[in-house]
């Protein structure tokens, strides 16, 4: 069973897996609770939005509309990776869905065919729309393709799941074609890689983790990251001769 993290713990998630986050109004309690419950979580679900400008994708997954009311994802992620905070707890962003699906996501197994709609996603996957028009043309920038592995990677690292946690809504829900302009496949191959360290470093005196990242990452700023990977609560309790992984540079 994974409960949902804290809000907190999420928003630190995401930034410690360096990437750039805003926060959306009151995002940490904009939500659809009172419509079933959230939870346990047991992945991520990607989705592209069909829609053209951050400003309005924004307002739209936040806001919904009258057919669909938001929040419509936990988070927008735009063109130039920025990743927008829009809403926490149950979303409507994944419908009803396979649940022979579901539970190969739970087994970290291969995906079966989608040809049935019984399960509520909403309860069970963090969200992220991603904008693109979907039409198998827009282009899907480099930025924002990192960011789509950063955000499935932090997520997949605080509990411990596998590149196999990672879905498209195209796997989900029969008749879905998003995110449509990249594969799946692809992607949960690129949250692989991230989620191997490659290479460790053995602290020296006077060592702060901003050293260290600085020196071996060459950005002070993803000192986060390497707490994160190391489960490290207190970024200060380093000691001389510890052993620590680094992530990918």
């Amino acid at each position: 069973m994974a409960p949902p993290m804290t809000p907190a713990k999420f928003l630190a998630a995401l930034k410690a897996e360096g990437l750039r986050v805003v926060e959306v109004g009151d995002w940490r309690n904009h939500n659809r609770n009172h419509k079933g419950p959230w939870g346990p979580v047991h992945g991520v679900m990607i989705h592209h939005t069909v829609t053209r400008g951050t400003q309005r994708t924004v307002e739209i997954c936040r806001d919904g509309h009258a057919d669909l009311p938001g929040p419509l994802c936990h988070g927008v992620i735009a063109k130039d990776g920025t990743v927008y905070l829009v809403g926490y707890g149950r979303t409507n962003h994944a419908g009803l869905g396979d649940d022979d699906v579901l539970r190969a996501v739970i087994a970290e197994k291969g995906l079966p065919a989608d040809n049935e709609a019984s399960t509520d996603g909403n309860r069970h996957f963090y969200g992220f729309e991603c904008e693109n028009l979907g039409d198998g043309k827009d282009p899907w920038p480099a930025a924002q393709l990192t960011a789509i592995e950063k955000v499935s990677a932090a997520l997949c690292r605080h509990y411990g799941w596998t590149e196999r946690s990672v879905i498209g809504h195209l796997e989900w829900q029969p008749g879905k074609v998003d995110p449509r302009g990249f594969t799946m496949a692809s992607m949960r191959e690129r949250v692989r890689a991230r989620l191997q360290p490659t290479a460790t470093y053995t602290v020296r005196q006077g060592d702060t983790l901003w050293s260290i990242a600085a020196a071996r990452l060459g950005d002070g700023n993803r000192w986060r990251e390497i707490a994160s990977l190391n489960h490290l609560k207190d970024a200060d309790a380093i000691t001389p001769g510890q052993t620590i992984k680094l992530p990918k540079k």
